[in-house]
């Protein structure tokens, strides 16, 4: 595993777990006929829908110039920007790719991804746990980071009852 054990803290994992909550903070600023319409959007809208990573990222660097200091926020500032970057470099803002995309952002993409696919849209119904990974696991090195990946896989049991739990 390229993970760094070093970089998986408590004080790591407890940061991620809070500000993969912030992930989306930039979508306040996209406007709603985009965010809750039912079909595919045009490729204007998709580019409108994409500058949300950076208005999260720039909100929240706002506070964190008042506080410097403060790791939660600067990892919610790394999460709000890098969460749609991909493992080959495909996402966007920045185009990152391997490991310059931040772990936070790495970890918190596969579980915004497993939300968005789990919850039902106003476009389609929600995806069951197995089509859920198999979705996952067919992004691995392409859109997830490998080791994220493998420590989902990992976890299946955990998801599963949570998931499970989240539909009733």
């Amino acid at each position: 595993m390229r993970l760094q054990v070093t970089q998986l803290t408590s004080a790591f994992i407890d940061d991620v777990r809070q500000t993969a909550s912030l992930h989306d903070i930039g979508k306040v600023g996209t406007p709603d006929g985009i965010l809750l319409k039912p079909g595919a959007l045009s490729a204007e809208e998709f580019a409108e829908m994409k500058k949300h990573c950076e208005l999260g990222a720039s909100t929240l660097s706002a506070v964190l110039k008042r506080h410097p200091d403060n790791q939660f926020l600067r990892m919610g500032v790394d999460v709000a920007r890098s969460h749609h970057e991909k493992w080959d470099g495909s996402g966007y803002p920045d185009g990152l790719k391997g490991t310059t995309i931040p772990l936070a952002a790495r970890i918190v993409a596969l579980a915004d991804v497993y939300d968005a696919l789990t919850s039902k849209r106003c476009y389609r119904p929600a995806f069951g746990h197995e089509d859920t990974c198999r979705v996952i696991q067919q992004g691995k090195a392409t859109h997830f980071d490998p080791d994220v990946v493998t420590a989902f896989a990992a976890l299946d049991g955990p998801f599963r009852r949570i998931q499970h739990e989240m539909q009733q």
